[in-house]
C-alpha cells in the first residue's frame, strides 16, 4: 500500500513467473504405466484415462508371456481442474508435471479438454527441477550406485593371484 501500483503491459510483454508456477499439467507420456492413481485421487474427477492390455513375449527362453497396460487415451478436462496438484503428487512414475505456460484460453469450454497430444507438447515447457544445495547430503540412491561402483572397481583392479598347477 506504500508502494506506487505498476501496470503490467500484458500480452505485449510477457510477465516475470516465479519459478515452478503452476500453469498447466504436462504428460510425459513414456513413464505412464496406466496405474490410473492419479485419475482415481483427482478430487474433480477430470482425468480420462483409456488402456488395454497387450502380451508381452518372454524375455528369456523358458520364461512367461506379460501382459502390460497400453495407454490409449490420456486426457484432462481444464474447465474441471481446480489445479490443486494431487494427480502430479500421487504420480509414483513422474509421469506428470506442473508447466508454467498459461496461455491456453478457448474460446468454447468444450475445447478446454486436452488430449495427451497437446499435454505432451506441454512437457517441453517443464523447467528443470532446482539444484540441490550445495552442502546437501548426496541422496541415497546416488550414494549407494557410487559405493557398488567403488567395490566393483575395485574388484576388477585386485591383481589376479598365483595360478596353480602352471609351469
Amino acid at each position: 500500500m506504500t508502494r506506487k501500483s505498476v501496470t503490467e503491459q500484458y500480452p505485449e510483454a510477457q510477465p516475470a513467473l516465479p519459478p515452478r508456477s503452476r500453469g498447466v499439467i504436462g504428460l510425459f507420456e513414456e513413464n505412464c504405466t496406466v496405474c490410473m492413481l492419479c485419475a482415481r485421487e483427482c478430487p474433480d474427477w477430470c482425468i480420462y484415462i483409456d488402456s488395454h492390455k497387450e502380451t508381452v513375449p518372454p524375455a528369456a527362453p523358458g520364461g512367461h508371456e506379460r501382459s502390460r497396460n497400453v495407454l490409449d487415451r490420456f486426457a484432462i478436462d481444464f474447465s474441471l481442474c481446480m489445479y490443486c496438484g494431487i494427480c502430479i503428487e500421487v504420480c509414483p512414475f513422474d509421469a506428470l508435471f506442473w508447466s508454467p505456460e498459461f496461455e491456453y484460453a478457448e474460446t468454447d469450454i468444450r475445447d478446454l479438454t486436452h488430449e495427451r497430444d497437446k499435454l505432451r507438447e506441454w512437457m517441453w515447457t517443464v523447467p528443470a527441477p532446482p539444484a540441490l544445495d550445495p552442502g546437501a547430503e548426496e541422496p541415497k540412491e546416488i550414494a549407494a550406485a557410487h559405493k557398488t561402483a567403488e567395490k566393483l572397481a575395485a574388484a576388477q583392479a585386485e591383481p589376479a593371484g598365483p595360478q596353480e598347477g602352471v609351469s
